[in-house]
């Protein structure tokens, strides 16, 4: 009894239609002062809810007085309620407004603190994987992050410029004029393939970063690093076997893309 009601006000029908729908079915047919009698209810109440159920088609009502109701046979009223609720899902589905897909933006932080305090943020919540291209010294800043990153499980994928390791192996890269580039470090994050961090920092100029989750730019930052990646082990493998096979040629395109044309 309990589940039946259970079920039926699921579907949408109040405590006392329910009631008075599970009594309807026990017999053939019944008025208004017999159903609220053996339910226990006011009349009042029993009969708005006699009225509702047959206005909408889920009771028989006999001619003459007094009025006597019927139930639906459970097979036709299932097939009734079925019908109305897929008809309400196609209305909703159709016409629910539809917001705009939210665009991905890109945003400026500025200053160490900013900058540092919005990566540091984003390492905490990484899951599976770093993708990082920067400096030793922006490194030692974020150590303790990038390790408690290691510890979950994290994959930590490095480029650095130079070939001595904080955390782990480090792929060398090149260095400008007195060891750094004039405009500062250049540095590139991104985590989880989904947001990332392309900033500069150093003595000399203002920390600054550009901070998106949109994918074109993520992708860029990943085939960068995975270009980087595969010079690296290439020139590390064949060193200069390299310059044997392909002769002025190899030595022509580094000088023009990787230098400048120098």
């Amino acid at each position: 009894m309990e589940r039946l009601l259970h079920h039926l006000r699921n579907l949408g029908f109040t405590e006392m239609e329910a009631k008075v729908m599970v009594e309807l079915s026990r017999q053939n047919a019944a008025s208004g002062y017999e159903v609220a009698k053996r339910l226990g209810a006011s009349r009042s109440n029993v009969y708005a809810a006699l009225q509702r159920l047959a206005g909408q088609g889920y009771l028989r009502t006999s001619t003459g007085e007094p009025v006597r109701y019927s139930m639906l046979p459970s097979g036709e009223l299932t097939r009734m309620i079925e019908g109305q609720m897929q008809e309400s899902l196609r209305a909703v589905e159709k016409e629910m407004p539809r917001a705009e897909p939210a665009k991905p933006t890109f945003y400026n932080a500025e200053g160490d603190r900013n900058v540092l305090e919005s990566l540091t943020r984003e390492l905490e919540r990484a899951e599976y994987e770093i993708v990082l291209d920067l400096w030793r010294e922006e490194a030692e800043l974020l150590r303790a992050e990038l390790e408690k990153a290691e510890k979950r499980g994290v994959r930590l994928l490095w480029s650095c410029n130079n070939g001595e390791s904080v955390l782990g192996p480090w792929l060398p890269r090149a260095a400008g004029k007195n060891g750094q580039e004039a405009e500062g470090r250049k540095f590139s994050f991104v985590v989880d393939r989904r947001w990332c961090m392309l900033g500069m920092r150093g003595e000399n100029c203002p920390t600054q970063a550009l901070i998106t989750e949109h994918p074109v730019m993520t992708g860029l930052l990943l085939n960068h690093f995975a270009q980087d990646l595969i010079l690296y082990e290439l020139e590390h493998d064949m060193g200069s076997e390299l310059s044997t096979r392909y002769g002025w040629r190899y030595e022509g395109i580094i000088g023009q893309y990787m230098t400048g044309g120098e």
